[in-house]
């Protein structure tokens, strides 16, 4: 998937600065493309150029005056087309679980505090999301809001979010329980060996 169409369709909420689109990022597309600012702005620029977003610059007191992105007709198309289209199938690629891999071989405790910083990145980012959530149910039960909304994209792509993170929190507690056992398990087997 293009960087662009997660641009298109976060556009679909409405006009939007490049800073803008940046903190929406982090709030909740990150939980299913992830970008950089730099990389966000060089991808507003070809997109204008291209005639799928337009931009107005809104003057500023005391600060640089700032552009505002909005959907062209042209960019509706290539979002309208992209949604028709299959997808490609995922692929993970993560570094932790090379290491987790390897873990038998290299240094336990290496590996046992890079599963806890990446369980710590998710209950954080699940409380974020958490947070994303509650505003977006606005005082609505979960029924409610997806019976009601205008749009429950939004909301759907942050249930695969919410999902994502738990599972994260799952799986790095139970690989850190098990890795402590063996260590455990393992220094016993150690000590009767030495007596």
């Amino acid at each position: 998937m293009a960087l662009r169409n997660a641009v298109l369709a976060e556009l679909l909420e409405g006009e939007a600065s490049g800073y803008d689109l940046s903190k929406s990022f982090d709030a909740s597309v990150a939980n299913f493309w992830m970008t950089t600012p730099q990389q966000l702005y060089r991808e507003l620029d070809r997109m204008e150029s291209d005639g799928l977003i337009e931009a107005r610059v809104v003057r500023q007191e005391r600060r640089p005056n700032k552009r505002l992105f909005s959907l062209t007709e042209a960019g509706r198309q290539t979002l309208y087309d992209f949604t028709t289209e299959p997808p490609k199938p995922g692929a993970i690629r993560d570094e932790l679980m090379v290491k987790v891999q390897a873990v038998d071989k290299g240094d336990a405790e290496a590996v046992k505090a890079a599963i806890t910083e990446r369980l710590e990145w998710a209950r954080a980012k699940l409380a974020r999301y958490d947070r994303l959530r509650t505003r977006l149910l606005d005082g609505r039960t979960e029924e409610e809001h997806l019976a009601e909304a205008e749009r429950i994209g939004p909301y759907l792509t942050l249930m695969r979010g919410r999902a994502f993170e738990q599972e994260n929190i799952r799986w790095a507690e139970r690989a850190l329980a098990i890795l402590e056992q063996r260590s455990s398990a393992g220094s016993s087997v150690r000590s009767s060996a030495k007596g």
